[in-house]
This record gives structure tokens, C-alpha cells and sequence, in this order.
């Protein structure tokens, strides 16, 4: 093993590694929860809140009546919603069951879940109406034989539930029509599951908690097999990379985190789901984070400490109108990722709230979780930190081999949060994975003397300029901080002289900002041959349900 120069970034307190055996599952993790904070609030929805002992008793139930179709341990169910309170109840159920979660997009197409659910042979779904359409339209050729319906209004008592339901499915027009035959109503299978036992199923660390599909682009989406001690794992490093500023809620106050990315998503599925499971805290769901106005509506009725985001959702907030209705002074820690942070957002972020955006990087592959800058850091760094305890890190070559300090190679990973896998594509495996257990990110990255790591690009995304490479992160974080640019993505497209110029798509801020300031602050910060040939005004840029912007699609689009 290589030695850990990033140890000393370490605050006081944080240590060098983790015991990701003190559960045997996620199972027990969350009993523990249930039963030691059951009068808690576990779940914030829509102003209801739900308890960790109704979680338990909701979850136990579900898990009783999966159980009763038969499911043999091990079998895939997945899981198709937004962050309403039933996704948590249906990732305890599965998991208590002896199941395995498949997390889906409720976004995807019927050609991308009917992939999904083939390739991860999910025999159950428990989806939302909202979606049913897209289930309709491909479960013939799926092994699904189960589905569980649930509806926005489910867990928000009789007349509450019954109104959501109403406007959700006749005023908002969100439930297209559908034809699922046998499809069982959530709060039934609730009803039935109280009626028998949940037997428990003897789950050891090795047995699989999740398929986690990755995005997909570097091809066709493969499934990240993450075990149940590879989750454990990153909840326990989150905690303890957390505490130094988590340690600053006073006693009095119910640790309250945001979760505001999709819990399909792995990052919120364990540093907000599983986490907060771990400490006690309450989580608030926000279904859609894009309806921003109904965000901040609901934020402002909390005492926040928490917020994990993505860099267009802190400029999204940062940049609302209505932002100084919600409190911001009990913020604790803003953790980025999914994406770069940029220079300017962090900064905008900062002086608005207080409280330093930290980012972190991490993969599907891993969890997510792989390194983060320290919690106690008060200035944006332009970095994705230190590898956190437990995990390292390493650079490599195209031939596998390390390269020096400063040397730009791909970030290699090793620790127990790293997959076990990809789900039955040994191939694939083979290919991500080292002869000596490191995990090949496909992101090139920098490391310095401290220890700290900097993301240059994906190999895929470089711009390769008259054979100087650009690197698109560097442009989008230059050009955000031109006055008047709210949003910026940077790709690669033909070009005839150079082989390939920089073209770059902006969404204004300032509706008078010309295609001629934008150039001069460009030649003002960027040497030549980084300089964009091509700069488009758009209205939005195409970006994933977590907002991470789409640089594929808008070189598809040249």
C-alpha cells in the first residue's frame, strides 16, 4: 500500500480508518436506529412528519408481505419514486426481507427501465403512479411479476393524503393514464404484510445490499453490486468525516439534514438515507428540487444543519429570490458533489449563508463516498479534498503505472466502500478493477504535496486543441465568474485546423450580456488554444434528475 500523505489534513479527532464490522448488515444498523431513536422523527414530507418507530413498524410490514409472494432471499426488487416518505419504508422492507434494492429513475424511459429491470432480473417494483406509464409500456418483457402502487399521498393521513392525491392526479395532470392488472395498492400490502410474520433472513457483510446503475456513459448502464458492508462502510466514514462539524448542533437540537438529491441516487441514498439512519437525524424530502419556490416554502419551516447538493442546486438556491426566507445561520456543513463546485458558486454560497460549501467526490463504484475536503475548512479549494479514512487513493498511467506528485493520471480507489462489482459482467469488472484491488475511476486527476486531489477531467471529456489538451472543468470554472453568466458547460467539437475547438453553451444571469464580453473576459483568463471558437446562448442546459449538466448531449447537439 502506498503511504497516506493526506493524513495530516486530518481534523483532530477524524481517524486514519473505520471498523465497517461493527454490524453484520444494514439490517442491523437500522434496527439499532429504530429502536433507539423510536420516538424520533425520522422523515419530514409535505409538513407530516413520520417517527423511526413508524418507519419500523411500516417497513416490518412491507417486509412481511413481499416475503409472502415468495421472493427467495437474494431476489432483486427495485424501486421507481421521487423522496416521498414510502422509499425509505421500501429500502428497509427489501433489505429486512433478505431482498436486494434496485434503485431506478423515475425519470427513465420505458427503453431504459426495461433495460434495468432485465439486466438486474427484478421479479417486484414498488413505483409510483406518476410513472406507471412507463412500467405499462415495457413490463411484458420484464421478469417483474410484482408491483406495488404507491401514490403521493399515501403516508399523509386520510384527508391530507386523499387532497395530494386529488390535485397530484387532476389539477397537476402527473398521473398519466395507465393499465397495470394486479398491481397492489402501497397502503394494502401494508394492511396484508400486518396480518403475517416477517421471518428474519440470516444476512451476513458479504451478501448484497444494492444494484446501483451507473449512468450509463460510458455505454450500456451496468449495475454497481455494493454489499452490505461496502455501505456500512461509507455510512460510518461520513459519520466520522461529518462529526467535526456536526459535533456543533447543540445537544438540544435534532441533527436535521436536506435531502433534496434523489434518494435513487447513491449519495443520497447513503450519506442522507443510511446515515442519518445511524445518528438519529431528521431528514427533510423534498420530492422536486427544481420547483425551487416549494423548496425554499418547506426549508423555511426547519432549523437546517445539513445540506448535500450539487453545484447547480447551491447557484440555484444562492440565486433565488426568495433564499432569506429560510433560515441559514444553523448550517453546519454544505457538502458538493456529483460535480465540480465552482469557484464563483462557493464563493456566492459562503457569503450568503455562512457556511462553506466542502466538496467531495465519490462514484457509484464507491458508495459514493471517497474523499472530501475537511469539514473545518472555511476556503473553497478548487479540490475534491483528501481521501477519507479508510480509502486510498493513487494515480496511474495508461500502462498502470503510478505517476509522480503534480503528474496528472487516473484516479485509482481502494477501501471497503468499493464495489464487489459490476452484476454479472465479469468483463466489465476486470477491466474497472487492478490486480491489486484499486477501483479505475476513469477521472484524471492531480495530486500535491498535502495530499489533496484535484479532478482535471474524464478521460472522455478532455479537449484535445492542435494536441494541447483542454479540460472542460476549467473552463466552466473560469467562465463562471464572468459577470452576468449564470450556468456554463464546455465540450469539444471538430474543427478542421486544430482538430478540435472549445465550444461553450451559457445560460445568461444577465439577459445584456453580448458574445463579445464573454470573449474578452476569456482572453483575459484563458491562454489561446483554450479560448471557446464556438459560444452558444442558450435558455437551459440538458442536465441529469440530480443536475449534474449533460456535456454529452450538447456535443451530440454540435
Amino acid at each position: 500500500m502506498t503511504d497516506r500523505p493526506w493524513l495530516s489534513a486530518y481534523p483532530a479527532g477524524v481517524p486514519a480508518d473505520i471498523d465497517p464490522s461493527q454490524y453484520p448488515s444494514l439490517v442491523a444498523l437500522m434496527d439499532e436506529g429504530f429502536t433507539k431513536y423510536a420516538v424520533r422523527t425520522a422523515y419530514s414530507f409535505m409538513g407530516k412528519d413520520i417517527t423511526y418507530g413508524q418507519t419500523d413498524s411500516l417497513s416490518a410490514a412491507l417486509a412481511a408481505y413481499l416475503q409472502g409472494l415468495g421472493l427467495a432471499k437474494g431476489d432483486r426488487v427495485a424501486i421507481m419514486m421521487p423522496n416521498v416518505p414510502q422509499y425509505p419504508v421500501a429500502v428497509a422492507a427489501i433489505l429486512r426481507a433478505g431482498y436486494v434494492v434496485v434503485n431506478v429513475n423515475p425519470l427513465y424511459t420505458p427503453r431504459e427501465l426495461e433495460h434495468q429491470l432485465k439486466d438486474s432480473g427484478s421479479k417486484a417494483i414498488i413505483i409510483i403512479e406518476n410513472f406507471a406509464t412507463t412500467l405499462e409500456q415495457c413490463l411484458a418483457a420484464t421478469p417483474v411479476k410484482h408491483i406495488v402502487l404507491c401514490s403521493m399521498g399515501d403516508q399523509l393521513g386520510l384527508l391530507k393524503g386523499a387532497l395530494v392525491n386529488y390535485v397530484v392526479r387532476n389539477v397537476k395532470k402527473m398521473v398519466p393514464a395507465y393499465t397495470l392488472p394486479g398491481a397492489v395498492r402501497f397502503n394494502d400490502a401494508i394492511a396484508r404484510g400486518t396480518r403475517g410474520t416477517l421471518k428474519k433472513p440470516a444476512i451476513t457483510p458479504d451478501d448484497v445490499a444494492v444494484l446501483q446503475y451507473t449512468g450509463g456513459t460510458t455505454g450500456v448502464s451496468k449495475g454497481a453490486v455494493l454489499l452490505h458492508r461496502n455501505v456500512i462502510a461509507n455510512v460510518i466514514q461520513s459519520e466520522v468525516w461529518n462529526q467535526p462539524a456536526m459535533d456543533k448542533v447543540p445537544k438540544s437540537e435534532q441533527p436535521t439534514s436536506v435531502c433534496a438529491l434523489p434518494l435513487y441516487h447513491i449519495f443520497a441514498f447513503t450519506v442522507g438515507m443510511m446515515l442519518t439512519m445511524r445518528t438519529g437525524g431528521k431528514l427533510i424530502l423534498i420530492p422536486n428540487p427544481r420547483d425551487m419556490p416549494a423548496m425554499l416554502k418547506e426549508l423555511s419551516k426547519h432549523t437546517i444543519h445539513s445540506l448535500p447538493a450539487v453545484n447547480t442546486l447551491f447557484n440555484g438556491l444562492a440565486n433565488h429570490p426568495d433564499f432569506n426566507t429560510v433560515d441559514w445561520s444553523h448550517l453546519k456543513i454544505s457538502v458538493g458533489g456529483g460535480m465540480a463546485v465552482q469557484g464563483a458558486v462557493a464563493k456566492l454560497w459562503l457569503e450568503k449563508t455562512g457556511c462553506p460549501i466542502c466538496e467531495g467526490y465519490g462514484l457509484s463504484e464507491t458508495s459514493p463516498s471517497a474523499s472530501c475536503n475537511p469539514v473545518t475548512s472555511t476556503t473553497y479549494t478548487g479540490t475534491i479534498g483528501v481521501p477519507i479514512p479508510g480509502t486510498y487513493f493513487k494515480l496511474l498511467d495508461d500502462d498502470g503505472n503510478e505517476v509522480p506528485v503534480g503528474q496528472p493520471g487516473e484516479i485509482a480507489i481502494k477501501g471497503p466502500q468499493v464495489m464487489a462489482g459490476y452484476w454479472q459482467r465479469p468483463d466489465e469488472t476486470a477491466k474497472a478493477m487492478t490486480p491489486d484491488g484499486y477501483f479505475k475511476s476513469g477521472d484524471i486527476g492531480v495530486m500535491d504535496e498535502r495530499g489533496y486531489f484535484k479532478i482535471v477531467d474524464r478521460k472522455k471529456d478532455m479537449i484535445l486543441v492542435s494536441g494541447f489538451n483542454v479540460y472542460p472543468n476549467e473552463i466552466e470554472d473560469v467562465v463562471s465568474g464572468c459577470p452576468g453568466v449564470m450556468e456554463c458547460a464546455a465540450v469539444g467539437v471538430a474543427d478542421e485546423k486544430s482538430g478540435e475547438a472549445v465550444k461553450l453553451v451559457i445560460v445568461k444571469k444577465d439577459p445584456a450580456l453580448t458574445e463579445a464580453q464573454v470573449r474578452d473576459y476569456c482572453k483575459t483568463n484563458l491562454t489561446g488554444y483554450k479560448q471557446p471558437r464556438i459560444v452558444e446562448f442558450r435558455a437551459d442546459l440538458p442536465k441529469t434528475p440530480v443536475g449534474k449538466i449533460l456535456r454529452r448531449e450538447l456535443r451530440d447537439k454540435k
